[in-house]
């Protein structure tokens, strides 16, 4: 306000003087100094007349000065622009399991280290492998093993790419560092099976909570690229975050057998608790409008519930069961590979099959495995086998050494790409499960009436 001081103090020294000139200022000068009531009124006129003057010239001043002001050019802050979707199509896009693929996610073996033996990771494997974390939980995965797994990796991406398809990689990361919550405290796992965490439901890619505490900050590998798609216009949706406090885990899941393992999943106890909400994206697979899910040891009603809100009313959340000792994922019990076609796991079957039927699906029943019964598979069933990946409606990526399976696809008629990663699968995952599709070339349908 210093200058609206000195523009009233000019003001003083030369504007006043030059008003108070002519025979009316002669006037009441002359009134004022005889004094009386005539004196006053004088005064008082005087006055009022001085102060419209003084407020007049106040108010020219402070325009004037604010004119100035605006004049002079202005220094923004600088700050990072809002990210705003481009004007041109959106990089994700992918409403089932089977549209002609045109990019996708495989996830990497590199650093992959053998989770901790705790109560999550025990109810999810079987008992012959137990010395086998309970030996190298916190450490790397067999290293001859693990880089026989990162070559056949690399050469399925090269295949893809192949095929037309565009790879994303996610970042590598180091697993062995230790981490510590209010809750608990663990190390990592691997970034391997990205349709574990990234679930693409049209033009959004949802990262779920997960359940096991080793893979508690796996979405970290995956954060560059889902902010760059963010930026070219998709939607990034994270769910809540479970605490994985011990309240989330049955610490007493009473399993030594498969036999306790049937039982307890006839009468729908697992280990993960419904404390809070928890899912692996795995569990659930697409089929346009349709979104099927199975209650796990890692996916909880809570979890379902928070998908079925979120998805609500564009998409329907459809729960299933199977006669599974183990339920963890299900696109090696039950994988949709066509409008209306469905791999179904002949020992693992689905107890509502009947409403696909009556919906006029077609069940079809892969062959049993050709995986030796020496290969070590620490993390997941010889069914890897039928957990592939689907090119378009006519080409799948199978196992090169799955000669039955491949044959089924050819009565299909279905081409098969024939790919090795039998050292990959040891690390818990086939085709399906090493990748997440990004976009395939499709539209929002239903198949399932």
């Amino acid at each position: 306000m210093c200058w609206l001081r000195a523009s009233v103090s000019a003001f003083s020294r030369v504007t006043l003087s030059n008003s108070l000139k002519g025979p009316m200022w002669n006037m009441l000068r002359v009134r004022c100094l005889r004094g009386g009531s005539r004196g006053a009124e004088a005064a008082h006129l005087i006055g009022a007349m001085l102060g419209r003057v003084l407020h007049g010239q106040v108010q020219r001043t402070f325009r004037s000065s604010s004119s100035a002001v605006a004049a002079q050019p202005v220094h923004a802050v600088q700050v990072d622009p809002v990210p705003e979707p481009v004007a041109q199509e959106c990089p994700v896009c992918s409403y089932n399991e089977w549209d002609p693929l045109e990019e996708v996610i495989v996830g990497r073996a590199e650093n992959a280290h053998v989770p901790p033996f705790t109560v999550e990771v025990k109810a999810n494997t079987y008992e012959k492998h137990w010395p086998f974390y309970q030996k190298y939980g916190g450490q790397r995965f067999p290293a001859d093993h693990l880089r026989k797994a990162v070559a056949e990796i690399e050469e399925m991406c090269n295949i893809l790419r192949q095929e037309g398809v565009t790879v994303k990689r996610p970042e590598p990361i180091d697993w062995s560092v230790e981490y510590k919550t209010p809750d608990f405290t663990s190390s990592g796992m691997y970034a391997a099976m990205p349709r574990d965490i990234l679930m693409v439901v049209g033009n959004e890619i949802i990262e779920a909570p997960m359940a096991w505490r080793a893979r508690f900050f796996e979405y970290r590998a995956y954060r560059p690229m889902i902010k760059e798609y963010f930026r070219r216009g998709a939607k990034w949706t994270t769910a809540p975050k479970p605490t994985m406090a011990d309240e989330l885990y049955d610490q007493d899941y009473p399993i030594r057998t498969v036999e306790d393992r049937h039982k307890l999943a006839a009468q729908g106890k697992f280990v993960t608790t419904e404390h809070e909400p928890c899912f692996d994206a795995a569990d659930f697979i697409r089929a346009g409008r349709d979104i099927f899910v199975q209650r796990s040891q890692v996916t909880n009603y809570m979890g379902i519930e928070w998908m079925r809100r979120h998805l609500a009313p564009d998409y329907n959340i459809h729960i299933i069961s199977f006669k599974d000792p183990n339920p963890m994922h299900i696109d090696a019990t039950f994988n949709i590979i066509g409008p209306g076609l469905v791999l179904s796991n002949p020992d693992r079957p689905c107890q509502q099959i009947d409403m696909f039927k009556k919906a006029g699906w077609t069940i079809v029943k892969p062959p049993t495995p050709l995986i030796p019964d020496d290969h070590p598979l620490w993390m997941s069933s010889k069914w890897l086998s039928m957990n592939v990946l689907m090119l378009d409606e006519k080409r799948v990526m199978v196992e090169a050494n799955e000669t039955t399976i491949q044959k089924m696809f050819e009565d299909l008629g279905i081409q098969t790409v024939k790919v090795n990663i039998r050292h990959a699968n040891s690390l818990g995952g086939g085709f399906h499960c090493w990748t997440t599709d990004v976009r395939r070339r499709g539209t929002l349908q239903s198949y399932f009436h």
